[in-house]
């Protein structure tokens, strides 16, 4: 009762946040609904149609909070600025969340929500038939997860995965930014570890790693898509992040990793048009084009 009761303050507290941060800021895309049909029951989602999008590929988005307080809601600025500086449609997707949904209803969900998508792609809009799967923090985790759970033929439609800070590696591990960046930032290593024991449950950590909750484990990590990979210094989870970095040029993944060496944990979504933001953005923006040239 009281995981659930501090769930609700935090999804609250997050939601005001978040509105608070992007107080003011407007958009023209347009956006709109979906229901995607999933074993668990419908997963809900939201789409947002850039003016610009027959070349570009369809961002599947999955939002961060910890698999336990985030949502639409909370990312709806984020998305919209995804849609209109990348030209891309994007497709937000409301996996089910912790403590009421535990590991692995969430992973579930996202890998549903990119099945269904891959293939009704031509029903939402101008694109150029392929997916980015993309995600911050925990739904970094969720996108990362995703690419490495697909089979060979939709491997083939996912043209790259992006991960904003996300968290890839099991809090036991022995990260040293779990030290270093314990407190003072919004992410604290108290937070993280109260989200992944949310998310995993009682004795879920002993089996979780081999079913997929901890992607910097995984054996697989060769088969990813070309990857834009961001860590922020203030950020219990920054030392993962890089080491994912490190093990992606290893395997021969194409990828494009920044660090922003003032960021703390959030600064992509969560705290406004702040000027990290805005360099992410650009970023984001110039990459779809590197995919469709061939990566």
């Amino acid at each position: 009762m009281f995981e659930q009761l501090k769930a609700w303050a935090l999804r609250r507290y997050y939601r005001f946040v978040s509105a608070r941060s992007w107080k003011g800021h407007s958009s023209s895309i347009h956006w709109g609904g979906i229901s995607i049909p999933a074993s668990g029951g419908p997963i809900q989602g939201r789409i947002y149609n850039a003016a610009g999008g027959a070349d570009q590929p369809v961002i599947v988005f999955f939002h961060g909070g910890g698999w336990v307080i985030g949502d639409l809601e909370t990312h709806h600025p984020f998305c919209l600025e995804l849609s209109d500086k990348t030209e891309c449609t994007v497709i937000a997707v409301d996996y089910r969340l912790a403590p009421e949904h535990r590991f692995p209803a969430a992973a579930d969900d996202c890998l549903a929500a990119v099945k269904w998508i891959a293939d009704k792609i031509g029903d939402f809009g101008p694109s150029n038939g392929k997916l980015v799967i993309a995600g911050d923090s925990a739904g970094g985790n969720l996108a990362a997860a995703t690419c490495l759970a697909l089979d060979a033929t939709l491997r083939q439609q996912v043209t790259g995965a992006l991960l904003i800070y996300p968290a890839i590696d099991d809090y036991d591990a022995g990260h040293t930014s779990y030290v270093e960046r314990a407190k003072s930032q919004p992410l604290t290593t108290d937070l993280m570890r109260w989200f992944w024991g949310t998310y995993l449950g009682k004795g879920g950590k002993q089996t979780a790693a081999a079913a997929g909750a901890f992607p910097l484990q995984a054996q697989n990590l060769d088969t990813l898509p070309p990857t834009l990979l961001v860590t922020a210094e203030f950020d219990p989870l920054r030392d993962e992040g890089i080491a994912l970095a490190e093990k992606l040029r290893a395997a021969g993944v194409a990828l494009n990793y920044r660090h922003f060496d003032q960021g703390a944990h959030g600064f992509a979504s969560s705290n406004g048009p702040n000027a990290d933001h805005q360099a992410l953005l650009a970023m984001i923006t110039e990459w779809p084009a590197s995919l469709t040239a061939g990566g």
